[in-house]
């Protein structure tokens, strides 16, 4: 029998006070519940995984909880953690509704074979480390004030792009304050769905005037004639989030975006993200690399892929008060997969 194959594997549920109440146009959030995955081989190595499910998906941290119990078991049937096809097979058969459930298991699997090969898991797709953009980290919603003084704070800790949620009735004003206080900040908004598309269309021309690089979801999910019409007039690329959740959303969104944004919690785990950046690619759009509110082990996990994909967006667990993890350095949003010597560089405090 060999030592690679699987011992045992365990979760554990993690209750997670934010740094500052978070907010997006959908709601606000002060605690945030995710899951910690472990599965370890005979020789005592241990891969370390995490779920960050998300309401907007139908997931919380009780369906996750419930779900994996058989998810570890399906995994523990096969044995064989270097059997991926088949792991992801059954995953996606025993929980197809619990994306981020799987996505946990499947990092900690992968984490696990790649700190068996000693190696980091960027190598599994034979990636370059230097090629990983530069993250964003978010500013919430708040008024103006705070949400200057929090994009400020952002840019004195060396942080040079900025995502800037807005959704609002003076989401002008909100995002003024913003470039005021950070004028040499990349900007990035995120409307999370909230404008009509006359609103969208609307606010281009203020957006522009103060510089944004990027538009995120300016429109419902469902609003594809929108986002199509949104993108055409839009002097800055246009990303699509909740309007593309997996690889099989690009054909039908190819058409109405620049950009496709990749969530491992909301795809499944590393191999569908993988599927999703290379689907965005054979359709012409780039990629952004997002998140949750997520503990570093699933953080780290998603940055392998960062030498892939245009746009980073991999601050989740900066939002997280007390991260019972760690992961690769991110020193002023530069991702440092060099550092990472075997698996996603995650570990338990």
């Amino acid at each position: 029998m060999s030592d690679r194959e699987l011992s045992a594997t365990a979760f554990e549920r993690v209750e997670l006070a934010l740094d500052t109440t978070f907010t997006i146009s959908r709601g606000s959030t002060e605690r945030t519940t995710n899951h910690l995955v472990t599965v370890t081989d005979r020789a005592g190595r241990v891969g370390l995984g995490s779920a960050a499910p998300a309401p907007y998906y139908d997931e919380d941290g009780d369906s996750v909880e419930a779900a994996l119990p058989d998810l570890l078991g399906a995994v523990e049937s096969v044995g064989d953690p270097t059997a991926q096809q088949d792991i992801e097979r059954r995953l996606a058969e025993q929980a197809p509704d619990e994306a981020a459930a799987r996505a946990a298991v499947s990092i900690a699997v992968q984490d696990l074979v790649a700190r068996q090969r000693n190696e980091p898991l960027y190598r599994a797709w034979g990636l370059s480390p230097d090629r990983a953009p530069v993250t964003s980290v978010t500013v919430g919603i708040d008024d103006p004030a705070a949400m200057a003084e929090r994009a400020r704070a952002w840019r004195e800790a060396g942080y040079p792009a900025l995502k800037v949620k807005l959704g609002t009735d003076n989401d002008r004003a909100r995002l003024r304050a913003v470039r005021e206080a950070a004028p040499e900040a990349s900007l990035r908004v995120d409307a999370n769905g909230d404008w009509s598309t006359d609103e969208a269309l609307d606010a281009l021309s203020w957006l522009s005037d103060l510089d944004v690089a990027l538009l995120e979801q300016p429109v419902p999910a469902d609003t594809h004639a929108g986002l199509q019409r949104v993108t055409e007039a839009a002097p800055m690329p246009v990303a699509a989030d909740e309007s593309c959740v997996t690889a099989t959303d690009v054909p039908d969104i190819a058409d109405a975006v620049d950009v496709v944004v990749v969530k491992l919690m909301k795809c499944g785990g590393l191999r569908p993200a993988h599927r999703q950046i290379l689907t965005a690619h054979a359709h012409g759009l780039d990629a952004m690399l997002g998140c949750m509110v997520e503990t570093s082990a699933s953080i780290a996990a998603a940055a392998h892929l960062a030498p892939l994909v245009t746009y980073a967006d991999l601050d989740g667990a900066l939002l997280v008060a007390d991260d019972p993890c760690t992961g690769p350095s991110l020193v002023g949003g530069h991702l440092d997969l060099a550092g990472v010597e075997s698996g996603s560089g995650a570990r338990r405090r």
